[in-house]
């Protein structure tokens, strides 16, 4: 897989801040003074939690540095090609798509990103957090990103809670401030962050289970709209059943969905659809 280049980011550089104070906060606060770093399951939790940690700054990394999938330059649509049924086609004229501002023509679910000036292959979304566009080649590691982070901090939550049964032992004055502090920090990041990555996982398990993505998402909302306007029924084309679309993302084998593998994935230049008669690896090349 390319990497794309990097350059300084603030939401980027706040995302490592927030992990990095998570983890140190859990560990040496939450897990020490509840369970004792010195006992068999202060180390196990600390075990645990730094593994999580690592999974979740490892799938972090991918998705920032790795890119999201480029439009070959000498692609062309083949509207002859029988094994390539849907053509994507502008919304008004009835041409197949293309990018006047990349001079390039659009494979289907590609789309125009403004930050980063260029077309994205199965392009999600422009994500801050990560700098980068959410596409082809680094949706998944995105989507895993995802569940280790909101599983780390309900993780960190239910720990930070266990630490507060604990009656203080000789603590001091100065000691009792600086935990008070550490524990209010946390509590104001955990809860709210929590929160937000339970909603922002179902609304991917949501898209992964129809196999769209947030702009197919908002289009075929419009194309439903047209569709029952005409007496017609609308399917999104690139849904083929709920537990293929999730193979399709996350990979055939089960034991490595959670893994940050994307051999699967093909070329993003066309996918497979309800269309098909036989089964069409994704992404296999035109």
């Amino acid at each position: 897989m390319k990497r794309k280049g990097f350059g300084f980011s603030l939401p980027v550089t706040a995302v490592i801040l927030v992990i990095g104070f998570i983890y140190f906060s859990t560990v040496f606060t939450f897990i020490d003074r509840w369970l004792s770093l010195a006992s068999s399951p202060g180390i196990a939790n600390a075990a645990a939690f730094t593994a999580l940690a690592l999974m979740c700054v490892y799938n972090y990394s991918i998705a920032v540095f790795r890119d999201p999938g480029r439009v070959p330059p000498n692609y062309m649509p083949d509207v002859e090609d029988p094994k390539s049924p849907v053509h994507e086609i502008k919304r008004k004229g009835g041409d197949l798509r293309y990018c006047q501002k990349c001079s390039l023509f659009k494979p289907p679910r590609a789309h125009h990103c403004r930050v980063c000036k260029r077309c994205v292959l199965r392009m999600d979304h422009h994500c801050i957090w990560i700098n980068n566009c959410v596409g082809h080649t680094n949706y998944k590691v995105f989507f895993v990103f995802v569940v280790y982070a909101m599983t780390a901090c309900v993780y960190s939550l239910v720990l930070l809670v266990g630490s507060l049964t604990v009656e203080p032992q000789d603590e001091d004055q100065e000691m009792g401030s600086y935990l008070r502090t550490i524990y209010v920090i946390s509590g104001l990041v955990l809860v709210p962050l929590s929160i937000a990555l339970g909603v922002l996982l179902g609304w991917h398990v949501y898209l992964s289970l129809q196999n769209k993505t947030t702009i197919e998402y908002h289009e075929g909302v419009r194309a439903m709209w047209l569709a029952e306007k005409g007496g017609q029924v609308y399917k999104h084309p690139y849904d083929i059943g709920a537990y293929e679309n999730l193979t399709l993302i996350l990979g055939p084998n089960i034991l490595s969905w959670l893994c940050p593998t994307s051999k699967h994935i093909g070329s993003g230049l066309r996918f497979r659809t309800a269309f098909d008669s036989a089964p069409v690896s994704s992404g296999t090349k035109p």
